[in-house]
């Protein structure tokens, strides 16, 4: 990836959609809800305090994550898609 987050902001692989429902319906393309959570592949240095420090984002690399539904761009770099969330578009860490 030849990506690197700038400021507040986070670069996020988003899991797959679910290919069926909880009773075993498989799903249309069309009616699959694109998931809420991820995992962080590159962390920016963070938003920058009133002194100008940039202060460290809660998350690393590595990290599981549940993300705001409308929260951040998705992009393409050659084969594969990333999103790229601002720290407040974050909701959780999963454990």
């Amino acid at each position: 990836m030849n990506l690197k987050p700038l400021g507040d902001r986070v670069i996020v692989k988003q899991d797959a959609a679910e290919e069926k429902t909880a009773s075993g319906l498989i799903l249309t393309s069309g009616s699959k809800d694109k998931p809420q959570r991820g995992t962080v592949l590159a962390v920016g240095p963070g938003k920058l305090d009133k002194d100008g420090n940039p202060v460290a984002l809660p998350v690393k690399e590595g990290d599981r994550i549940l993300f705001s539904k409308y929260g951040g761009n998705e992009v393409v770099v050659g084969q594969q898609t990333f999103l790229i969330l601002r720290a407040d578009d974050i909701m959780a860490v999963i454990l």
